[in-house]
């Protein structure tokens, strides 16, 4: 299992507009990227005890959650993707789904579900049947990428959060999402082995802290 450091910090606007141009000047945009940007709708999943959620919000060492994104609003690449925390350490795993699938996790078809044979399709299928994992929210949000090689850092800006409330519609382009008010500008570091001093230097911001947010859990809140 390969896993990655990570660590969070919220910025003002003025804050993002100093570090963005810091950023240009030692690291790569993301070459998906339009105009430096793009566009990421999520659909996360969680059970009727809302255990992904109490476990963030309580800090839990090790956890786990589900979901599916697109990028760009081009649902002919959709992904579905577990993300872990262990002990302060991130790994994700992902695959492609097709829309048959897509449609049938969106509708919690656990019949469609129980042929598939991808491994991580098959473990959220599972984790259906037997916890009751259920589409919970539609977290949009806007994310600036730049990428470094060394230590494969990764860099993002994410902003623009919006919540689909209780409203589960991941493949209706025209779903509603609604802005999450007084949030903040997410910054996000990764990185394997070792953070290079140039970039530790650049993302360094004055008088931020390092901060555990989630914006799956700021679009739950108005649950």
């Amino acid at each position: 299992m390969k896993l990655r450091h990570e660590f969070k910090h919220e910025l003002s606007y003025v804050e993002m507009l100093s570090l963005r141009s810091r950023l240009k000047a030692v690291m790569q945009p993301d070459p998906h990227a339009i105009d430096g940007k793009y566009f990421i709708r999520s659909l996360y999943f969680d059970n009727v005890y809302d255990k992904a959620l109490r476990e963030k919000i309580d800090g839990v060492s090790n956890r786990e959650k589900f979901r599916i994104r697109y990028y760009n609003r081009d649902t002919s690449r959709i992904i579905l993707e577990k993300k872990s925390k262990i002990y302060g350490l991130c790994n994700k795993k992902q695959t492609l789904i097709d829309m048959e699938t897509t449609k049938a996790i969106c509708e919690c078809d656990l019949r469609a579900l129980e042929s598939k044979t991808d491994p991580l399709v098959v473990e959220l299928y599972q984790k259906m049947l037997t916890e009751g994992l259920r589409p919970k929210v539609i977290v949009d949000y806007d994310r600036e990428p730049f990428v470094f090689d060394a230590g494969n850092v990764r860099v993002t800006l994410d902003y623009n959060i919006r919540t689909g409330l209780k409203n589960t519609d991941f493949l209706n382009a025209d779903a509603v999402t609604i802005p999450v008010v007084d949030l903040p500008i997410i910054l996000e570091v990764k990185w394997d082995e070792y953070l290079p001093g140039i970039i530790r230097d650049v993302v360094q911001v004055p008088a931020t802290h390092t901060a555990a947010f989630s914006k799956y859990a700021a679009c739950r809140m108005y649950d």
